[in-house]
Order: C-alpha cells, then structure tokens, then sequence
C-alpha cells in the first residue's frame, strides 16, 4: 500500500513538474508540451500494455493527474474512459461494482466530449461503453444496448469512415451476438478482416492519439486460423 502511494506521489510530481518548470535552454511556452507529451505517452503504453486490474487502476490515476496539469486535453480524460471500460471487461467483481467503473467510464467521457475531442473516437469509445453494459447481463440488456452499439457505430463510421477501431467494435458486437440473431464468429470474420485492412492504413494524427486496437484484432484473427488448422 506504501509503494503504491508513493508510486502515485511520484507521479503527480512528475507532471506538476511539467507544469511549472521548464528547462534551462527551453523557454516556458514550448518545454511544457514536450515534457507533457513524454510524460502521457508513457502512461498511455502503460495502460494499453496490461489487462491486469490493478494497473488499470493505477494508469487511471495517473491520467488523473494528467488532466490536473492539462485540463483543456481532451486526451487525460479520454484514456480514463478507456482503462475504466477495459476494468469493467476484466474485472472479477460483483455486478455493481463493475457498473460503477462504466458510470465513471461516461462521466470522462463526457468530459473528453466537452473539451472538444474527435468525434469518430468518442463515439466508438462510447460504443465500447455499450457493450461493457451489455456484458455485465447479456440476456437483460440485450435489448437496451444492443440497438445502443450499432446506433453509435454508425455515428462514428460516418464522422470518420478510415477509423479501424469502428469496424473492431462492430466486429466483436457481431461475434458475441447468438447466431439466432444474425451474429457469431464467422459472420464476424469479414469484419475483423475489414478492421486488420483499416489498421494497415490507419495515421494517427499525434502520438498521443488513440491507435489501440489492432493487437486485438490480430489475436482474434489468428484465432480463426487455429481453429481452421485443427
């Protein structure tokens, strides 16, 4: 518990430093961003780099204080959406506990959206937000979200038809859909298909920008050509 508290404190120092302090040879106006830049790109590959709950947690703090630091990026409170939605997919906990992640999911998302984020990546996150809900109690929410994901995806295709994060969430909303409705793997293979081609072209307009994604499509295709050899 010390650890990870200190862990925290190093961290809201590191970017209260980026802050306040520039470096010598550097004026004030341009030393900020960079170190800022350095700083939230580590804590990004932290989080896109686990599936382990409590490290999410801890990415999610430190993108806490990220938006401290920053608060007109959008990109702090974006990436909180995403580890607090990831939390929800492996998390072991009750089903309250699980929604409240989403509930917090939203709100940063909400404040991403306030801020002016790129509309195509808000909406597939909130998409994503979607079918978290909707696998807290498949058999419950169908209803409710199943309309909800493909509403949004739709959104985000038209704001931005090149996003290959649209067609891996579609992708998996197809796949975890019974076949007596229209879904299961192999009707979403073509999808995953046209998300690994997206991806191949894809440009992220910053380093900071979101680009996840694409390993999960890789291990869910791979997965198809297991089961194709056995």
């Amino acid at each position: 518990m010390k650890k990870s508290l200190l862990t925290l404190a190093l961290v809201a120092a590191s970017f209260a430093a980026v802050a306040q302090k520039p470096t010598a040879a550097t004026p004030a106006a341009t030393a900020a961003p960079d170190s800022y830049t350095t700083l939230l790109a580590a804590t990004i590959q932290e989080l896109m780099s686990t599936g382990d709950p409590a490290k999410l947690k801890q990415a999610d703090a430190k993108l806490e204080r990220a938006a401290a630091v920053a608060p007109q990026d959008w990109l702090p409170r974006y990436y909180q959406a995403y580890a607090r939605t990831i939390t929800t997919f492996v998390s072991k906990e009750e089903d309250d506990q699980r929604d409240q992640y989403l509930d917090q999911a939203e709100a940063a998302l909400g404040q991403a959206r306030k801020l002016g984020g790129e509309a195509s990546e808000l909406l597939v996150l909130q998409a994503y937000i979607y079918q978290a809900r909707l696998s807290i109690s498949p058999m419950l929410r169908s209803m409710q979200y199943s309309k909800r994901v493909t509403e949004t995806l739709a959104a985000a295709k038209k704001a931005n038809p090149a996003n290959p994060r649209v067609y891996l969430v579609q992708a998996n909303n197809v796949y975890y859909t019974p076949s007596m409705f229209g879904g299961g793997a192999e009707v979403a293979k073509p999808l995953f298909q046209e998300a690994q081609a997206r991806f191949a072209t894809f440009k992220p307009s910053s380093v900071l920008a979101p680009n996840w994604g694409e390993r999960q499509v890789k291990g869910r295709l791979k997965s198809y050509e297991t089961a194709s050899a056995n």
